[in-house]
Formats: C-alpha cells, structure tokens, sequence
C-alpha cells in the first residue's frame, strides 16, 4: 500500500485575558494577550480571519461574554476558528459553561446534580 502524506495545518494557540490567566498558557507556547479588553478580542479576532487561520481561542470569562461582531459571527459559524471560555482565575468554582442550561434543558434540571 502506497503511504500518502497530507498536508499539515498548524492551529494558533490564542489566549485573551488576565495576565495571571495568560502568562500561564505562554509558556506552553500560546499567543497571549494580557489584560486583554473587548477591543483586543475584535482586532485579534478580526486577524485571524483575515488571514484565514486556524485557531482555538480561549478567552477568559468576562471576554466571552463580549458582544462585539467579530466574536458573535464567529461563535455563530463552525469553522476554522474555534472560540471557548475559561473560567477567572482568581474565581474558578464561580464558573458555569453556559452548556449547563442546555443539557438542563434538554435532560432536566436535575441533570448536572
């Protein structure tokens, strides 16, 4: 059997938050952006569409919930862009996915009990 070989597509590694919360990630080679506020996300976000990239971008709780344009069109698409959320820092058990209330709603409210 003749092995082909596929092109290899590199993701960027992007992170928008505190600089506790992203500094982290640098050292594993992420992009990070410390103190990042809804402006950075746009323009961050903004570039790596205009460059076509592959990326997972992480952004830290008060960033995801950001109403710019650029981060509605993006978490309303499925594409090469992938946009999730991590919870604060400085208040990790606070966190709740927003894909807790749709599991309660589709499986009930005693679901994630």
């Amino acid at each position: 059997m003749r092995e082909t070989s596929l092109p290899v597509s590199s993701a960027r590694l992007v992170i928008l938050g505190s600089a506790a919360l992203v500094e982290g990630f640098r050292l594993i080679g992420a992009e990070a952006y410390p103190d990042a506020d809804p402006d950075t996300v746009e323009a961050v976000l903004a570039q790596l569409v205009k460059e076509s990239d592959q990326a997972l971008v992480l952004l830290e709780t008060h960033l995801a919930h950001a109403s710019g344009p650029w981060l509605k069109r993006l978490r309303n698409e499925s594409g090469l862009i992938v946009i999730t959320e991590l919870p604060p820092l400085h208040a990790p058990h606070d966190y709740a996915p927003a894909v807790d209330e749709v599991v309660r709603a589709v499986l009930g409210p005693e679901a994630l009990k």
